[in-house]
């Protein structure tokens, strides 16, 4: 904390009140709160127009529009080199000026309608979240939330509302809002912003995806916590554990300058030797990979000593558009990739949308239950041609880099087979036209069904690789929805009966000669780790920013012992059981407090 700050500090004048969000970005910091936003453009007016003030609604709106993608672009002009890397973001912004769901819908409230501009962009707006309300992945919920920050723009310009530039600011504070757009987290100058909470937002949120660039603690997903603060308000971040305290007692604020203090310890600790192989005390070596959505993502993976690409979730090019991508387009994204990553590995999971991923201009029906309907690899199979795209992209690119390519959510032998064959025409098909590529990609495919599990046997003769998506597989296992607060609570990795599932994979992996990896959550949490290492899963693929630490827990580990460890697990028939024994077998190694 900084000493200004320390020395203005009130304490024992307020009642320190406690708020449980997200971790956006691990970290801690002490400060004074700075309201972002806190004006908005809540108050919308509303009227009716007659047939000839049409046109000048239209003029309006269109203005409007034009004077935001104006002012983005000089946003896009001015963004700091720490954050060049992220303009795509913003480039997807511009596009989204001009998309069918929100531009074209709102002329066309306007006109059916006869209501003025504001007000046709308000409830488009109101549509597109109701659209969006029930999608459960978190990369896709921040996804959805690019159209609302796109039409908060418009709209500012449209009622005469002037934003609050954060590349003003020109003292040590904390960003408090209900949100912050990719734009606005875009100006952020380190020397002045500390951290940021935010009510919305979630992990895969661009939000949370800069604050880790940036290495800044964030907190989000409070709800409406940031209206009870005010500016000036004395705060503390602790990105660790996602929480926030407002109002700190004298008592409490040293606590957490020490815990601070431990912290940083730690992160430049880990992240020094970062770089060195994960190889355990008893020299079992591991490959720490990372899980990435953007392009931009790949600088992360490694500057936090990842080995490479353990998941590259290709869905970002799909979204927020009007029409599928076309082959050079996903081509030249996936070179891009393989180049900045090479000669290290970069493992491309096939489209996965519908489902909780839907997008607009699919026309699927709509279904009672997307979650077990026509998603991944079903959807794929049925949309055949837009499948091949992205495979002919793929194999295009991977005469550029080390690639492997795996099919999501495969529940059966034949679902492998087709997409096989259809790789094999797709790979004919460029060898006709005389196109670079490379078809002899490894192929591989995700675990996250349990009938993938029943026939690993057989799946494990029929390709190159397994990599266990734990998200979706726990949650079938267990027939447990995580979204749903009545029984979130039973959801746990550590249940006996998915480490019995999880041992199964890596039996048949190894009868059949294959390498086994996870790419879910699971392999991220380091107090799983023991676990993973125990049942010989040597390939982990993870967020960028928990690398390091897995790496470095790893270095201080048996993995003879962990695996005599899992054995006694198996034993167990009771979860609590499980925690229990991990907590006091491993829990030195698991530094999370720092106090």
């Amino acid at each position: 904390m900084d000493s200004e700050n320390k020395k203005s500090m009130p304490t024992g004048e307020k009642k320190e009140v406690i708020f449980q969000g997200i971790s956006g970005a691990p970290g801690i910091c002490i400060g004074k709160a700075y309201m972002v936003g806190r004006e908005g453009v809540d108050v919308i007016p509303q009227y009716t127009i007659s047939q000839d003030q049409k046109t000048r609604e239209i003029t309006r709106f269109k203005t409007a529009v034009r004077t935001a993608k104006n002012e983005l672009l000089e946003i896009i002009e001015a963004t700091p080199e720490a954050l060049k890397e992220h303009i795509q973001i913003l480039e997807t912004h511009l596009v989204l000026f001009k998309d069918k769901m929100l531009y074209g819908r709102t002329l066309e409230a306007i006109e059916r309608e006869n209501v003025n501009a504001e007000w046709a962009l308000k409830n488009v707006v109101a549509e597109v979240r109701a659209m969006f309300q029930d999608i459960e992945d978190p990369y896709l919920q921040g996804r959805s939330t690019d159209i609302v920050h796109v039409s908060d723009r418009i709209m500012r310009n449209l009622v005469g509302a002037k934003e609050e530039s954060i590349s003003s600011i020109s003292k040590r504070v904390i960003l408090v809002a209900s949100d912050i757009s990719p734009a606005q987290t875009s100006q952020i100058q380190l020397e002045w912003v500390m951290g940021f909470v935010t009510d919305h937002g979630g992990t895969a949120s661009h939000t949370s995806i800069i604050a880790r660039t940036l290495g800044i603690p964030c907190v989000l997903g409070l709800g409406d916590a940031t209206s009870s603060l005010h500016n000036d308000d004395i705060i503390i971040v602790d990105g660790i554990a996602g929480r926030v305290i407002v109002h700190p007692e004298d008592n409490t604020l040293l606590l957490y300058e020490e815990k601070k203090r431990r912290f940083e310890e730690h992160r430049a600790s880990i992240s020094r030797s970062s770089h060195l192989p994960a190889i355990s005390a008893d020299g079992m070596e591991f490959q720490v990979l990372g899980n990435i959505e953007l392009a931009e993502e790949v600088v992360s993976v490694r500057d936090h000593g990842g080995n490479g690409i353990g998941l590259l979730r290709t869905e970002f090019l799909y979204l927020s558009r009007n029409n599928f991508p076309g082959e050079t387009e996903l081509f030249e994204q996936y070179r891009e990739v393989l180049e900045l990553m090479a000669p290290a590995p970069v493992t491309f999971r096939t489209l996965d949308i519908n489902g909780d991923k839907a997008i607009s201009y699919t026309l699927t029906p709509e279904e009672a239950n997307p979650a077990l309907g026509l998603r991944a690899i079903r959807f794929c199979l049925k949309k055949k041609e837009v499948f091949k795209t992205q495979l002919r992209a793929i194999l295009r690119a991977a005469a550029y880099g080390n690639a492997q390519i795996m099919f999501p959510m495969i529940s059966c032998l034949e679902e492998v087979r087709e997409a096989r064959k259809l790789l094999r025409a797709c790979a004919k098909e460029l060898a006709g036209e005389e196109k670079r590529h490379n078809p002899e990609i490894p192929v591989g495919i995700m675990i996250e069904v349990p009938s993938a599990v029943v026939m690993a046997d057989v799946l494990a003769r029929e390709v190159d690789f397994f990599s266990i998506g734990t998200n979706d597989l726990v949650q079938y296992l267990l027939a447990i929805d995580r979204g749903n607060p009545q029984v979130a609570h039973l959801y746990n990795s550590l249940n006996p009966a998915v480490l019995r599932m999880l041992k199964r994979i890596v039996d048949e992996a190894d009868k059949a000669g294959i390498s086994v990896a996870m790419c879910g959550e699971m392999a991220g949490d380091p107090f799983h780790l023991p676990v993973l290492m125990g049942l010989g899963i040597r390939e982990l693929s993870m967020n960028p920013q928990s690398i390091p630490a897995i790496k470095d827990m790893i270095r201080n580990m048996e993995g003879h012992e962990c695996r005599l460890f899992t054995e006694s697990l198996l034993e167990k028939s009771q979860t609590q059981e499980v925690m229990d024994a991990i907590s006091l077998k491993y829990g030195k190694f698991m530094q999370t407090d720092f106090v």
